[in-house]
């Protein structure tokens, strides 16, 4: 049965969560994720770089050979980073200087590579928008609820700002509180999704 576009995109934040449904791409879920802002511009990054090989992959799916398929997707996905890091490097300085490597470790990432050959290059263009859309805000949302809690609890601050005054928990805005949280939201969104998942299923 054909999905509908509203189902891609909806399975790409959730069904198909890259860190909570298939953890994959973990790397940056851990490494750039101690404060909000270099969680959110990261999810940002990764979000635009999804949709736009996705668009690409798609538009020249019937020109791309495929027994050269892989290194075109690779090249594709190349040249998308390559755009968001000049972006980043010229309009956010500051944050680009936290999370440059990690951004230029996108290329990478198993889930561009694998919707570039399991969607994109089988799918038009529409649907494969809504596919990287729907992937590149699932990790969006996973990296901002990721930053958010070891933030806050981390470092008693959001974006920067304090809130509470105690630190008591300064290990979750170390690596092993990256995956101590991750484990935690992973869990937690697993159970949301079994739960309401039943219920949606029962109505």
């Amino acid at each position: 049965m054909t999905q509908s576009n509203w189902q891609i995109f909806k399975n790409g934040i959730f069904t198909e969560n890259i860190i909570f449904k298939m953890a994959i791409s973990l790397c940056p879920s851990i490494a750039v994720t101690n404060n909000l802002k270099n969680g959110l511009l990261m999810g940002i990054a990764v979000w635009f770089v999804h949709v736009m090989v996705g668009l690409t992959v798609s538009v020249f799916r019937k020109f791309i050979h495929p027994r050269i398929r892989i290194p075109i997707f690779m090249l594709i996905i190349s040249l998308w980073v390559t755009v968001i890091n000049l972006i980043l490097a010229a309009y956010a300085r500051d944050v680009y200087k936290e999370i440059g490597l990690y951004l230029q470790l996108i290329v990478a990432f198993a889930s561009l590579l694998a919707r570039a050959e399991v969607f994109a290059s089988k799918n038009k263009v529409t649907p494969s928008f809504m596919d990287g859309m729907g992937m590149g805000i699932g990790f969006t949302i996973a990296l901002v609820l990721i930053s958010f809690f070891r933030e806050l609890i981390g470092q008693g601050s959001v974006w920067g700002w304090e809130i509470v005054a105690t630190k008591p928990l300064l290990i979750l805005i170390l690596p092993a509180g990256g995956f101590f949280t991750v484990g935690l939201l992973m869990g937690l969104f697993n159970w949301m999704d079994v739960k309401f998942g039943k219920a949606g299923r029962h109505h």
